[in-house]
């Protein structure tokens, strides 16, 4: 038994409980559950694996797999969780997974996941047809991996539907089941099917243009919106009640950055993983002619900014597996500024705060010490997280409120004071910013300000300032950066020139 599901334990979690939300998160390795006070206590957890399959640009998985794992994860969080005390359940999921169900929301097709690019060949008849609706929401262009490309290929792959047929996106699929009826899609996971976010409707013109039939799409609500309650088949299946609330979703990043309670204006949460991704709040829809922006709805009207670089920790993945980064990162602390410049690349390719498929990475200069080596790449992904700030900045979103620091990155405590140092502001750590925590946020929300709950319900570990003297340390450096992107042709020269006028260079 574990400790959560200890016999003392349980007696502390029923003698506190008075409300709890459940959050249910559906990623790519697995599908996790909380249960979560309205003072931010997680007080049940639970966690599944889920399987992908992958051949070259497909990377598919089993709709019914993702509500075997809910269920089970559910399950387990359940176990110490009084079920008088649930109330309100909703689900995230990977951004533009969808499928085709049945009118009894049977999966007709696999689901083609987030990153699923076979449908790269529909993307110019979808950016044709769709230009001026692209171009009004602020990101200009669909990719080859949005699900509306990706629905095109389902209806010419399977020509022949039954009456009844939907499209399902991965959130609606969990929800449906929850509910036991059909559901209405969340904005949020629309965004890549092509849902007007302005109107809040879909694109008719476009959809017709692309010979979507109309009978095909869900209905559109907004994030934080009761669709219905969990019926006696889930409850078994979940643990979670018989009438529970069924509350509308997002996706897993939107999900993340509630968790982290970067829900107010000027506020921003950097998530540094494998890759770094920047998601914040805005008043009013930020255009980014590159596209490198692009914008969710929040629940409550504003609106939810971001990008994701290639940059990030998936560098020292690949070329220190197996190291030992504490004494990596201490012996990285003497070399501040390091005397290697690095633009440490993940991949091929740079999505944000420029777009240039034809960047690389590279180190430049260093004592060619294995520790100067390490202290670069640390400040290269500070240096271009500054970048995307001052590049967020050049759009003319506020970036003055609290930066919120989550992702494996974070949990490096010297990274995110040279982060700080680096950026020259103060940065938070939230306690839990787990997708599955932003659900139970939003499950708490219905008939408030999301913002307001998330500000009860999240708590900050700790805040860290940056260092006296540190702007001065290392400007320098990052000016040689922008610089160096700037003269091999990735950068433009309007960034250029904003970073480092900002940098007072």
């Amino acid at each position: 038994m574990s400790e959560l599901a200890s016999p003392t334990r349980l007696s502390a979690v029923r003698r506190r409980e008075t409300e709890v939300w459940i959050g249910l998160d559906l990623g790519t390795q697995s599908a996790r559950a909380l249960a979560v006070t309205a003072t931010g206590e997680v007080v049940g957890a639970g966690t599944q694996p889920l399987i992908s399959h992958r051949s070259g640009p497909r990377h598919e998985q089993d709709p019914e797999s993702w509500w075997k794992a809910i269920a089970a994860a559910s399950s387990e969080a359940m176990q110490t969780v009084l079920a008088g005390v649930v109330r309100g359940v909703a689900v995230d999921a990977t951004s533009g997974t969808i499928l085709l169900a049945d009118r009894k929301g049977a999966p007709l097709t696999p689901g083609l996941m987030y990153d699923d690019t076979r449908a790269s060949g529909y993307v110019d008849r979808v950016n044709a047809a769709g230009e001026h609706v692209w171009a009004a929401l602020g990101y200009g262009r669909m990719q080859p991996s949005w699900a509306l490309p990706k629905l095109l290929w389902l209806l010419d792959a399977y020509a022949q539907l039954p009456h009844g047929a939907r499209l399902a996106h991965q959130s609606d699929f969990v929800s449906r089941r929850l509910v036991g009826g059909e559901v209405p899609a969340d904005l949020s996971s629309a965004l890549k099917t092509g849902a007007h976010l302005i109107e809040e409707r879909w694109p008719d013109e476009v959809m017709d243009a692309l010979d979507v039939p109309a009978d095909l799409l869900p209905n559109l609500v907004r994030s934080g919106t009761v669709i219905g309650s969990v019926c006696r088949a889930a409850a078994v299946a979940t643990g979670i009640p018989v009438g529970t609330p069924v509350i509308a979703g997002m996706t897993d990043g939107c999900a993340a950055q509630l968790g982290a309670g970067a829900m107010r204006p000027g506020r921003w949460n950097s998530v540094l993983g494998t890759t770094l991704v920047v998601k914040g709040v805005t008043q009013e829809l930020i255009h980014d002619p590159l596209g490198a922006v692009y914008s969710h709805r929040a629940p409550n009207g504003s609106w939810l900014p971001g990008g994701a670089s290639s940059t990030g920790a998936g560098v020292i993945a690949r070329d220190f597996a197996g190291r030992d980064l504490g004494d990596l990162t201490r012996a990285a602390s003497v070399h501040e500024p390091s005397g290697m410049l690095a633009y440490p690349l993940a991949s091929a390719g740079e999505r944000f705060p420029f777009v240039a498929p034809g960047a690389r990475g590279f180190e430049l200069g260093g004592d060619g010490s294995e520790a100067d080596r390490f202290a670069a790449i640390l400040q290269g992904v500070g240096y271009v997280e500054r970048l995307c700030y001052d590049y967020l900045d050049l759009l003319g979103a506020p970036i003055d409120g609290e930066l919120l620091l989550t992702g494996g990155g974070a949990k490096n405590q010297y990274w995110c004071q040279l982060r700080a140092d680096i950026l020259g502001r103060r940065v938070a750590l939230p306690d839990n910013a787990q997708p599955a925590f932003g659900m139970a946020v939003l499950a708490a929300s219905p008939g408030r300000d999301p913002a307001d709950v998330a500000a009860e319900m999240v708590r900050i570990k700790v805040t860290i300032d940056p260092r006296v003297g540190a702007a001065e340390r290392f400007g320098a450096s990052y000016v040689h950066l922008v610089d160096e992107l700037e003269g091999r042709g990735w950068l433009g020269a309007a960034l250029a020139g904003h970073a480092r006028n900002r940098a007072g260079r």
